[in-house]
C-alpha cells in the first residue's frame, strides 16, 4: 500500500517540527509539503534524511501542487478555519490540533468535510494520556455533584483555560445531564480568585516557566475527593495520537471530535 501523502501546515513552529519529525520517522506516511506564514525559503529540509519538500506561505498553491491526502495543522484558531475552508475544497482530509476554536468553528469543519466528502479529526489534545484523563472524568461525572479543573501550562500559550480543559468540562457535563453544584465564596478577597465556570466547573488557569502542560480534575462529595491528572514531560507525546489520526482520518468522512473516539474508549464524539 502506498504511503499516506501529508502537508503541514504551521510546519516552522514548534508543533510543526515535531510533527515533520514523527511523520518521517513512519514508513506508512510521506511529507510531500509544508506550509508556514513564516516561510522565506522554497524547500524544506526533512530531518534525518536528504529529501527536501516544497514550503510556502500560500497554502492554497501548494495543496494544488502537492495533491496530498491530508492537512495536519498546528496553527492558531483563525488560521487552522483559514486552511479547513481551503483543504476541504481540494479533498484534503483534516488532523487539528490547534487550540482555541469556537463550538462555531467546530460545527463549520464538520460541516466542511461532509459537504466536500473528506475526513476531519480535530483534538483539543492529541496525548494518549490526556484522552484516558477524559474518559475516566467523564465516567466519574456521573457519580460526583462538585468539579473543579486546575491546567497549567508554559508562559507562551496564547489562551487560557485552555482548549483541553474547556473539552473536559463540557465532556463531563454532557456524561452527567445537568450542571455540577458550584460554591460560591462569600467574600472573594482578589477577583478571579476562583476561576472561571462552566455550568458549576471551576476552571483554574496557570502560566510559568518551566512547565509544559499538565491538567488536573477533582470531584468533591461528602467525605471523599477523586484527583485524576495527567502531566505532559515534552511535544513528543503528541505524536503518537497525531500519527493516529492520520491514518485513520483517510478512512472517514465527517468530524470526528477528540482523539477517545479512535481508541475505543467507549463514547461517540463523531459529529457535534
Amino acid at each position: 500500500m502506498k504511503p499516506i501523502t501529508v502537508v503541514v501546515h504551521g510546519a516552522l513552529g514548534k508543533m510543526g517540527r515535531e510533527v515533520t519529525a514523527a511523520i518521517c520517522r513512519d514508513p506508512d506516511l510521506d511529507m510531500v509539503g509544508a506550509v508556514d506564514i513564516q516561510a522565506i525559503q522554497e524547500h524544506l529540509a526533512l530531518p534525518n534524511t536528504s529529501r527536501r519538500v516544497p514550503l510556502s506561505s500560500n497554502l492554497n498553491s501548494l495543496l494544488q501542487n502537492c495533491h496530498p491526502q491530508v492537512l495536519v495543522d498546528f496553527t492558531i484558531a483563525e488560521a487552522s478555519m483559514s486552511a479547513a475552508r481551503i483543504a476541504t475544497k481540494q479533498g484534503v482530509n483534516l488532523v487539528i490540533g490547534t487550540t482555541g476554536l469556537s463550538d462555531d468553528n467546530i460545527r463549520e469543519i464538520d460541516q466542511l468535510s461532509k459537504a466536500n466528502k473528506v475526513g476531519a479529526v480535530v483534538a483539543p489534545n492529541f496525548a494518549l494520556g490526556a484522552a484516558v484523563l477524559l474518559h475516566l472524568a467523564t465516567t466519574a461525572a456521573r457519580f460526583f455533584d462538585h468539579a473543579e479543573i486546575i491546567e497549567l501550562h508554559h508562559h507562551e500559550k496564547a489562551d487560557a483555560p485552555s482548549g483541553t480543559a474547556l473539552a473536559t468540562a463540557r465532556a463531563m457535563l454532557q456524561s452527567r445531564g445537568k450542571p455540577f453544584i458550584y460554591s460560591p465564596t462569600k467574600k472573594e478577597n482578589l477577583s478571579g480568585s476562583r476561576g472561571g465556570q462552566i455550568d458549576g466547573v471551576a476552571i483554574h488557569s496557570i502560566r510559568l516557566p518551566g512547565l509544559m502542560a499538565s491538567q488536573e480534575v477533582i470531584l468533591g462529595a461528602p467525605g471523599q475527593t477523586l484527583s485524576l491528572r495527567h502531566n505532559i514531560i515534552n511535544r513528543e507525546c503528541y505524536m503518537p495520537g497525531v500519527i493516529l489520526a492520520i491514518k485513520e482520518v483517510v478512512k472517514r468522512q465527517g468530524l470526528v471530535y477528540s482523539l477517545d473516539s479512535l481508541l475505543n474508549l467507549g463514547r461517540d464524539d463523531e459529529g457535534v
